[in-house]
């Protein structure tokens, strides 16, 4: 599934802040290695009110670099580039975007002080190779990288642009742009400009053809606002963003409003607002009742209790987790009768409800869950085919066993099975 994106009119002009990001290597055009900064920085970005409109790569190239960032500096002024700051002959965006701006290299020593002083610290010597990460553009600011060698630069002047240069590695590239490029980002591009403002719904359990017929009539006139259904494993966001417009009180109102219009329409359908987690959720309800959980599970093969336990203080309300995956071990482990899979077999009610009861009884917990079900490729039926699923889930006394007909892969099933558990659990904590 692809992103939609409905539009409802309205121009979107207007004095907002716009980016292009540069992502520099060899690896990424021969598929070595995936850009995942690229998707980040998007994200991080838009948070912050600067709207990211084109994404480009290029290899190690000097070339080809200074052609994207000098192309890039046309179009809007503000280039972020990711990657070939490293030490190796093969690392060129300094040089090459330092020659857009006709600002020489020089040598920062107090860096070169640094990173010697950190190899020593390691009992390591450093080799002069490293010092060309020491190289600055005379006129660039140097963000000083407290985890890795390459510190982070900003360029800018009034007849190029704006130009930040950061790490490729991700963690160091996420860690300069949050403690030092971002701020200084800010300082230059958002006085006196309006800011983007986006708000993210969290929905499961509905596909995205039904909620958008079941909201098509809000939708339809909410311009200048615009929403995007934004699919994943485990459900459909829905994203509102306004594109610096409004104000920022202006845009907030508008925005607490269509969110208003959606939650009446939508109800339990949408179980939190932008990065929010269900387990998470699930799990901060559970500790704030004082209740605890164990989980049975066998096509999942254990992913429900990781996403319970992901979180830090799951101790709190996590007791067990039984992975009972081949049916020997259903009897052994969770006293599930062998007369029962027999009869019914491992992907049924039956089974489903005898598991629950299992871990229940072993555990003896406020809260059970158990799933089971055939995540394929191969093992199903013309009676129960791939994507089959029972879930139980029992709490505080309420009891339900349901069964799922799930769609993808086999890592989709399984995502969308625990998803549909954490679900249906949540919804027994917090009856309507």
């Amino acid at each position: 599934m692809g992103v939609a994106s409905h539009r409802t009119g309205g121009n979107l002009s207007g004095p907002r802040v716009a980016v292009e990001v540069v992502a520099i290597g060899d690896e990424l055009l021969l598929g070595d290695t995936v850009d995942t900064n690229g998707a980040w920085l998007g994200t991080t970005f838009s948070a912050a009110g600067i709207r990211v409109v084109r994404r480009a790569i290029v290899g190690d190239d000097d070339d080809a670099i200074r052609s994207a960032v000098t192309d890039a500096l046309a179009r809007t002024g503000v280039v972020v580039c990711c990657g070939g700051l490293g030490p190796t002959p093969d690392d060129r965006t300094r040089p090459a975007v330092a020659s857009i701006y006709g600002w020489p290299l020089e040598v920062d020593e107090s860096w070169v002080a640094t990173m010697r002083s950190r190899f020593e610290v390691r009992g390591l010597t450093m080799s002069p190779t490293n010092v060309v990460q020491a190289e600055v553009p005379r006129g660039a600011t140097v963000f000083r990288n407290a985890i890795g060698t390459a510190p982070g630069l900003g360029l800018a002047d009034d007849e190029r642009g704006v130009t930040v240069l950061l790490p490729g590695v991700p963690r160091e590239m996420r860690w300069l742009l949050e403690h030092h490029a971002l701020d200084w980002l800010r300082e230059r591009l958002l006085h006196g400009k309006r800011r983007i403002n986006r708000r993210v719904l969290r929905t499961t359990g509905v596909a995205e053809s039904t909620l958008a017929e079941r909201i098509a009539d809000i939708t339809g006139d909410i311009a200048p606002v615009t929403l995007a259904f934004l699919p994943t494993g485990a459900g459909i966001d829905l994203r509102l963003t306004s594109w610096g417009d409004a104000d920022d009180e202006t845009a907030g109102n508008r925005l607490g409003e269509i969110e208003g219009s959606l939650r009446a329409r939508l109800g339990r359908a949408i179980y939190g607002e932008d990065g929010a987690d269900l387990a998470e959720i699930v799990g901060n309800t559970l500790r704030s009742r004082g209740w605890t959980i164990a989980v049975a599970e066998s096509c999942t093969g254990g992913l429900l209790a990781k996403r319970l336990t992901d979180a830090a203080g799951s101790s709190a309300f996590m007791v067990a987790g039984v992975v009972s995956y081949s049916n020997e071990a259903k009897t052994a482990f969770l006293d599930v009768p062998a007369a029962t899979i027999e009869h019914h077999g491992a992907v049924s009610e039956e089974t489903a409800a005898a598991m629950l009861d299992g871990i229940l009884r072993r555990a003896g917990t406020h809260c059970a869950v158990s799933i089971t079900g055939i995540a394929g490729p191969g093992g199903g039926t013309e009676e129960k085919p791939v994507g089959t699923v029972w879930v139980g889930v029992t709490c505080g006394g309420a009891r339900r066993v349901r069964r799922l007909r799930l769609f993808g892969d086999r890592a989709e099933i399984r995502e969308r099975s625990v998803q549909a558990a954490l679900k249906m659990l949540l919804d027994m904590l917090s009856p309507e």
